[in-house]
């Protein structure tokens, strides 16, 4: 047993295994706590796999967790299909209907070219299994990339954040099962290119306010958080600025945020959930960030290769699990070495 989650530290599940929920969300089902995401444990370099499917936890504490297995599998024999292990699937959200009573998730698949599709899978279950309901979703006819996905805790309507590639981040209003969008939608943080374009939207709701926190677009190395707050799911946002103001590295301490888990048993407890990708790039700080703050440079080719100044082997990625504090209505991640959700009043 474990009594502490360590941010940026090995985290073995009860079986004293890697625990692989990579781009990865935690929600909570008849008081127990699911954390599920990529399943990177065959993605090693030169090995060709993106993934290995969606693989789930369980936990009561959110500190030791339990291997569910893969909720949703690999399908190892239909090179075409979206969740060939060679397909860039990433990113799993699953959201629950309870008009439909069908957990419905969205994952994202790029492919080559930077084409980014979404394919929409539902189960009667959270541990699956999961069967797929629409295949390669150009959502509102855009190449969808980084994304989440929200449903109003009062009027049950769905919302779909994602990155309009290399451009905008959109809201738009999912059907009333959750597996479409219904064509209405607004647009946020217009940009030009990366890496200034935000990515990785994880939204959540706090005093009537809605918020988006994003990273901008420097593939697997780190960059600064922002946040930005709204009265309406679909804006105007007021841009808050980073979220870890004292980190000096500006890199959200080596990591980026995928989700953000509001803890239903305590009392004003936020947790980011967020991937360290590039565990050795501490080796490399100074060195890696200028490197792609030359790569990204206004005027300069983003399409071409940048040099590689940490090794990317995301079988090894680790996870920054951070609380967010709130100073009057703006969060700030700061550092902690081990902590514990039992520190916070319950609910």
């Amino acid at each position: 047993m474990q009594n502490f989650i360590t941010p940026g530290q090995v985290w073995l599940d009860t079986e004293g295994k890697r625990i692989h929920a990579h781009g990865g969300s935690i929600i909570t089902v008849d008081g127990v706590h699911y954390w599920y995401g990529e399943n990177k444990e065959r993605s090693t370099p030169g090995s060709g796999i993106w993934h290995w499917g969606v693989r789930a936890y369980s936990s009561p504490d959110l500190v030791n967790w339990t291997d569910r297995g893969l909720i949703i599998p690999p399908d190892e024999n239909d090179e075409s299909s979206p969740l060939h292990p060679t397909q860039g699937l990433d990113r799993p959200h699953i959201i629950y209907n309870a008009e439909t009573r069908k957990f419905v998730c969205w994952v994202k698949v790029m492919t080559k070219g930077s084409v980014q599709r979404s394919t929409v899978l539902t189960a009667d279950g959270i541990l699956g299994p999961y069967e797929i309901v629409r295949t390669w979703l150009r959502p509102l006819d855009m190449s969808a990339g980084d994304f989440d996905l929200v449903v109003d805790p009062h009027d049950g309507k769905g919302y779909y954040y994602f990155e309009r590639v290399h451009s905008e981040m959109i809201c738009a209003d999912l059907t009333t099962d959750y597996t479409d969008v219904t064509g209405y939608y607004s647009t946020h943080f217009p940009q030009p290119q990366p890496p200034f374009v935000r990515e990785a939207p994880a939204h959540f709701r706090r005093n009537r306010l809605q918020y988006l926190l994003t990273s901008g677009t420097t593939g697997y190395y780190p960059n600064p958080s922002e946040a930005a707050v709204s009265r309406s799911y679909h804006g105007p946002y007021e841009v808050l600025g980073d979220l870890h103001p004292t980190d000096a590295s500006r890199t959200s301490f080596h990591s980026q945020i995928s989700s953000v888990f509001r803890h239903p048993g305590k009392k004003d407890l936020y947790i980011a959930v967020a991937d360290r990708w590039l565990p050795r790039y501490l080796d490399h700080g100074e060195r890696a960030q200028q490197a792609f703050i030359e790569h990204f440079a206004p005027g300069k080719d983003s399409d071409e290769p940048m040099a590689e100044f940490a090794y990317v082997d995301t079988s090894i990625a680790d996870y920054v699990l951070l609380p967010i504090r709130f100073e009057g209505d703006r969060p700030v991640i700061e550092w902690r070495d081990q902590w514990s959700p039992d520190e916070y009043e319950d609910a």
